[in-house]
């Protein structure tokens, strides 16, 4: 993988079906497309940060697993297992789950199909996905950054035409300041405005995952995650602010209407149908990258010996680590079978943004310092963001919140079968690498 790929991840996980939902919520709620607009770059700033941190992380262990091995080296090998449990069995299947059913609506506005097909086609959109992986890092790689690439363009092709068209007023912008009436309590608004945008902004760490599939890790990374971060920080500030200038703040019903509302001002009665394409090709680009990037936190825990030892194997032709793909695949789909991953989800979320948290501070326990201008200032910032997101989430949801814990911890039972003899560190790991 090259740095477009790798972009391309940080990219395509972040902007998937929340480009064309979120802004709606989060500017009604607001009542100002200014307070929107701090909202989005308060946010982008933090991601930055996080960014930075994950960037240096990224370059001092360029192995297969992110995260995974960010905890390994800071704090051992229990609070990574508990990653790669959660990751494995819960969020990633989840997150998979979730974009695949929320891609069918779309799917039918663009052609009726009988509701059989319907329920048949996550199902399908997973396997198809999951074969596309297992049959090499290569072509996965070129199809991620192909979708993400087209799925950039036409975004931003949106915004222009919107312009262009003559559809869009600054008017609609006016005021900038005052806030709308029916907007929500500052507090209120402003806390709910900045959970949203933190689950927009959602997985620009995942190319971590594929430092060990990455060419020259130690430079490509750090540019790739700074460089994606700033990319989808601009994509949802021009989008948002598009949407608004085209439908007025006042005219917003809900979330799934907007969409209409704006392809009909924009493409009259064929505008349901060009959004829809724009969504699918959205949550088509973010699909690709979550399921390229998730089984390679099992193939680096299975190599680690802490998960089993089958998951930790290249295919001998691809190259891939294929029985972490075919892993990842069946979880979801059972995932969809139970139909449960709008529960996962808000149970598993909170935790996920511990790890998250954990992840960066590891910056601080490693043997040879930082230094680097941004450090400490940007990992500071970074955990002080994700503790008041954490805190708001769990004053908001505290018993999904807690049981989304239990379930983590639920994972400590499991990991003393796969106890290894000594901790694993980094030089115990020998990362194969394609030609």
């Amino acid at each position: 993988m090259g740095l477009p790929a790798a972009v391309a991840a940080v990219v395509g996980e972040s902007i998937a079906l929340g480009i064309f939902l979120t802004p709606a919520a989060m500017a009604k709620s607001l009542g100002s497309p200014l307070l929107l607009a701090a909202v989005w770059c308060g946010m982008g700033f933090i991601a930055l940060c996080g960014a930075l941190c994950y960037s240096e992380l990224a370059a001092r262990f360029p192995q297969a697993g992110g995260e995974y091995v960010y905890l390994r080296e800071g704090y051992g090998l229990r609070p990574s297992f508990l990653y790669g449990w959660m990751s494995a069995v819960v969020i990633d299947p989840g997150v998979a789950a979730a974009l695949a059913v929320g891609a069918v609506p779309y799917v039918q506005s663009l052609h009726p199909i009988p509701p059989r097909l319907a329920t048949l086609l996550p199902f399908i959109f997973l396997l198809c996905l999951g074969a596309i992986n297992y049959a090499g890092t290569r072509l996965s790689s070129r199809v991620m950054a192909a979708a993400n690439l087209l799925k950039l363009v036409v975004l931003f092709s949106l915004v222009a035409w919107a312009w262009i068209s003559g559809h869009a007023s600054t008017t609609n912008l006016l005021p900038l300041v005052t806030r709308r009436p029916g907007a929500e309590p500052w507090f209120g608004a402003i806390a709910g405005a900045t959970v949203s945008a933190f689950f927009s902004f959602g997985g620009w760490w995942e190319a971590g995952k594929l430092a060990g599939e990455v060419r020259n890790p130690r430079r490509t990374l750090p540019v790739a995650f700074v460089t994606g971060v700033l990319l989808v920080t601009a994509v949802y500030l021009t989008v948002s602010f598009a949407f608004l200038s085209v439908v007025p703040m006042e005219r917003i019903v809900s979330n799934t209407a907007f969409v209409a509302q704006f392809g009909s001002v924009l493409f009259g009665t064929a505008g349901g149908k060009i959004l829809s394409a724009c969504v699918l090709l959205s949550v088509a680009g973010g699909l690709m990258a979550m399921t390229m990037a998730a089984p390679r936190v099992y193939y680096a825990m299975a190599r680690d010996g802490a998960f089993f030892s089958v998951f930790g194997r290249l295919h001998p032709r691809f190259g891939t680590p294929a029985n972490a793909v075919l892993l990842q695949t069946i979880m979801a789909l059972l995932v969809l079978c139970f139909g449960a991953f709008d529960r996962i989800l808000a149970y598993i979320i909170f935790s996920a943004i511990c790890f998250l948290s954990l992840s960066a501070a590891s910056l601080f326990r490693l043997k040879d310092p930082v230094r680097k201008w941004w450090f400490p200032l940007a990992p500071f910032i970074f955990l002080i963001g994700s503790g008041l997101i954490a805190l708001l989430i769990l004053m908001h949801n505290p018993l999904p919140a807690l049981a989304g814990v239990a379930v983590v911890l639920s994972g400590d039972l499991l990991r003393r079968w796969f106890a290894p003899a000594k901790p694993i560190s980094i030089a115990d790991v020998a990362e194969p690498t394609l030609p």
